[in-house]
């Protein structure tokens, strides 16, 4: 498992959530290749929606742009490997 290969470029999720994203984040990277990022994402929030309830976004690859509303609390932005990942769970209105 690559836990502790991350770094988090910004976030505003509590540590403990930090840590647990991207030990699903890594765990998917050991379940799939590294260019299936769609499988990846998947996997993620899907352990997400599992653990904090549905809603979660997530967004794995080497090259995008985005802008967003989040739910306070909820971002993360990071990079493994040569991948960069964005989690977030929506904002509700």
């Amino acid at each position: 498992m690559l836990e502790g290969k991350g770094l988090i470029e910004d976030t505003d999720m509590p540590e403990k959530m930090q840590m647990q994203v991207m030990a699903a984040a890594s765990q998917g990277l050991d379940l799939y290749d590294v260019v299936d990022c769609k499988s990846i994402a998947a996997h993620i929030k899907k352990e997400l929606d599992m653990r904090y309830g549905g809603g979660w976004q997530c967004v794995v690859g080497s090259n995008f742009g985005c802008f967003f509303t989040h739910t306070k609390g909820t971002f993360i932005y990071f990079t493994i490997q040569t991948l960069n990942f964005l989690i977030f769970k929506g904002a509700s209105n």
